[in-house]
C-alpha cells in the first residue's frame, strides 16, 4: 500500500516553474479547466490516451503460428496478443496454477508482459463429439497470431502493475471490437506482402489492438476496479483527468467531487468502487509516478522534483519515494536508466 503524503493536499505554498516533462505530457491547464477534465483548448481531456503513453507500450512485431498440432511455445519479457483463427490453444502463465483454454475467434492480451506458455489442447484439440456421442469429424490444428509489444517497465508504473496477467475476450465479437477483424486482416496483408512501411503499419494497427481491447475489457462486467474503469467512467472520469493533468495541485475529496458535481461521500464511494483505492492514495502514486519519469528522464535535482509534484519537504518525498520504489530518489536514479522514447 502506497503511504499518500502527511496531508493529501500536500504541495509546496508556491508554484513551481517545471521544465516540460518528456513523453507527451503537456502544460498543465489553469486550476479550473484541469478540474473540469479540459485540455488547453478547453476540450475534454484524453485521459486514456496520455496514460497509455506514460506506460510507454508500442506495438513491435507480429508473427504466424500453425497449423500445428503439438507444441508449446514460451513467451516472456514483452506484452503479448494472441488472436486464434483455427483450432484450441492452451494457455499457462508461469507461476499461476489456472490454466486458461482458448479458441477461434478468442483474443488473449497479456498487458504487463507476463511471461506465459501457449501449448496444444490435447485430445480436445484433435477429435470433436458428436451428438450421438461418438467421434465427428477431426478439429482443425491450432492456428493463431501473435503480436509483441514494447513495455516500460511494468513495476515502476502502477498502471500497468495494476491491470490483470490476461484478459481474454471470448468470440471477439459485438460493437466495442467490430474493427478487429479488419485489423486483423491488415496484419495479414502486411505479413504476406510486405513493402515499405510495413514495420511501421504493423506496430500502429497492434497499439490500435491493444486500446480496442481494453476498452472493451474494462466496459465489460467483470472486470475489477482499476485506473481504466475510472478513465473511463464518466461520474468519475472527470476527476481522474484533473490528477493526472496536475498531480501537484492541492487536490482535496471535496474539490474533486465539484468536478464530477458529486457529493463528497458519492464521489468517494463510486471511485473506490471503480478504481478500486482512495483518491488520497490513487494521488500518491501518480505524484509518485510522475517522480520517478523526472528523475528517470531529468537532470533536476530530486528536491525540486518532489516539490513539482506536491511534497512540501525533501524528506517527505524521499520517505514516500522509498516506500513505493524500495530505494531513496537518488539511488533509484543511479540504478535506472534513463528511457529513450
Amino acid at each position: 500500500m502506497i503511504v499518500p503524503p502527511g496531508d493529501f493536499a500536500d504541495r509546496p505554498a508556491a508554484p513551481v516553474d517545471l521544465p516540460r516533462p518528456p513523453h507527451g505530457f503537456a502544460d498543465p491547464p489553469a486550476p479550473e479547466d484541469a478540474a473540469l477534465g479540459l485540455d488547453v483548448n478547453g476540450q475534454p481531456y484524453d485521459l486514456l490516451s496520455e496514460l497509455l503513453r506514460s506506460v510507454r507500450l508500442s506495438g513491435e512485431r507480429i508473427a504466424a503460428y500453425g497449423p500445428l498440432r503439438t507444441f508449446s511455445v514460451g513467451f516472456s519479457g514483452t506484452g503479448t496478443l494472441h488472436i486464434i483463427d483455427e483450432g484450441e490453444v492452451v494457455l499457462r502463465i508461469d507461476g499461476a496454477p489456472h490454466v486458461e483454454r482458448a479458441s477461434h475467434g478468442d483474443v488473449i492480451l497479456l498487458p504487463r508482459g507476463d511471461p506465459h506458455r501457449i501449448s496444444d489442447a490435447g485430445e480436445r484439440a484433435h477429435v470433436s463429439i458428436g451428438a450421438s456421442g461418438h467421434d465427428a469429424s477431426e478439429q482443425q490444428p491450432a492456428r493463431w497470431l501473435c503480436g509483441t509489444f514494447t513495455i516500460g517497465d511494468p513495476q515502476a508504473s502502477h498502471l500497468l502493475a495494476s491491470l490483470p496477467a490476461v484478459i481474454i475476450l471470448r468470440g471477439a465479437r459485438g460493437p466495442a471490437l467490430e474493427g478487429l477483424e479488419v485489423a486483423r486482416r491488415m496484419l495479414l496483408l502486411e505479413m504476406q506482402s510486405p513493402s515499405q512501411g510495413s514495420a511501421v503499419m504493423v506496430a500502429r494497427i497492434l497499439d490500435l489492438l491493444f486500446i480496442q481491447i481494453l476498452r472493451a475489457w474494462a466496459a465489460g462486467t467483470g472486470a475489477e476496479p482499476n485506473w481504466l474503469a475510472g478513465a473511463l467512467d464518466p461520474e468519475i472520469g472527470p476527476a481522474l483527468s484533473a490528477i493526472h493533468r496536475d498531480p501537484g495541485h492541492r487536490w482535496t475529496v471535496e474539490e474533486l467531487a465539484r468536478a464530477c458535481c458529486l457529493s463528497r461521500s458519492a464521489f468517494a464511494a463510486r471511485f473506490v468502487a471503480r478504481v478500486g483505492k482512495p483518491p488520497a492514495t490513487y494521488l500518491a502514486y501518480v505524484r509518485l509516478d510522475a517522480a520517478a519519469d523526472l528523475l528517470r528522464d531529468t537532470s533536476l535535482p530530486a528536491g525540486f522534483i518532489g516539490e513539482s509534484v506536491g511534497y512540501t519537504s525533501e524528506a517527505a518525498f524521499s520517505r514516500a519515494f522509498k516506500h513505493r520504489y524500495g530505494k531513496p530518489p537518488a539511488l533509484w536514479r543511479r540504478d535506472t536508466p534513463a528511457s529513450h522514447p
